[in-house]
């Protein structure tokens, strides 16, 4: 065979490739990544009797991913503020999973309470001996024009979305060092990928968060700490509800409609349980075009934000409510 006959063959091989990858890409709700460890992965039963402490468990995808997680035999912690929420959460686990009391921690917890990080950690090591896997994922949107958003917002914003976060982290950090190994799983956002506009605060609170935890991806490799970004798209949950606007103190306060597309919160939880049994480094859970958008910004960041300019806000306001 000579070398033009080799050519036609690598070009038929990779033209070949790029149209099965497009095509997964077109029926996907995630990366492509994902999807692949999804169907060919590492199950979710391989996190089966590790220590998984999630916070923001009391609702939307927290909640539901303590339900993965028990049904795959882990033994959790439930932190958020409300603890007549979390018990609620931890009697739906022990319905829905294979774990029985003693393996359900309920543990309230206000992450911008920095102070108490550190003996909310000695209570978890007291009761498991141990932490396998932090789940940050509490946090808040937000819903306001750039220009109007005071700076006691963008402070909170940072301190609910980041510094708790940071704080929590680090709280753990020692003991998963001590025991040779952990994983942070860290909830970012498709706006931590993207700009994304009427919320400046949270979009920047979440691009804030992948530097971060690079950094410490690089740094905790020799001591073996894996990190886990995840980024979630359109997802049913309260926190359009709860969003922060351009005020101090200020919710949103508008719900989500049932007949917006978005992904459902059971999904979203079931797709972040796999990326977490896989330990894979970042993943994206989203439906189109958010999820092929991302892709644009990531391989053609000048396209994509050439594209962001000319849609214009009310086409991309329409994409965020599900429309």
């Amino acid at each position: 065979m000579d070398w033009l006959s080799v050519l036609h063959v690598l070009l038929l091989a990779f033209f070949v490739f790029v149209i099965c990858q497009l095509t997964r890409l077109y029926f996907a709700d995630s990366d492509l990544t994902l999807q692949w460890a999804h169907h060919f992965g590492v199950p979710t039963s391989h996190l089966r009797g590790k220590v998984v402490w999630i916070t923001g468990a009391s609702s939307g995808i927290g909640e539901h991913l303590s339900y993965e997680l028990a049904a795959a035999g882990c033994r959790l912690v439930l932190s958020a503020r409300r603890k007549d929420e979390l018990e609620r959460v931890k009697k739906q686990c022990q319905l829905s999973g294979r774990v029985a009391d003693a393996d359900i921690l309920v543990l309230p917890l206000d992450v911008v309470k920095f102070d108490t990080h550190k003996e909310h950690v000695r209570t978890v090591i007291d009761h498991f001996k141990q932490i396998n896997i932090l789940v940050n994922n509490a946090g808040r949107s937000q819903r306001a024009h750039w220009q109007d958003i005071s700076l006691l917002v963008d402070r909170e914003m940072l301190e609910v979305n980041v510094l708790g976060v940071l704080s929590l982290t680090r709280a753990v950090l020692p003991h998963m060092i001590t025991s040779k190994g952990g994983q942070i799983v860290v909830v970012s956002s498709m706006a931590g990928k993207l700009g994304t506009p009427l919320s400046g605060s949270y979009s920047g609170s979440k691009h804030a968060l992948h530097g971060l935890f690079e950094t410490l991806r690089i740094e905790g490799h020799a001591m073996n700490i894996k990190i886990t970004m995840v980024c979630p798209g359109h997802v049913f949950s309260s926190i359009r509800q709860k969003a922060m606007t351009e005020k101090p103190g200020e919710e949103y306060g508008v719900k989500m409609k049932p007949n917006e597309r978005r992904m459902s919160t059971s999904r979203c939880a079931l797709l972040m349980a796999v990326a977490i049994a896989n330990q894979l480094d970042e993943v994206w859970i989203s439906i189109h075009p958010v999820l092929l958008f991302t892709y644009m910004a990531q391989y053609m960041p000048t396209l994509a934000r050439r594209l962001a300019v000319r849609i214009g806000m009310r086409v991309i306001e329409d994409i965020r409510h599900g429309k």
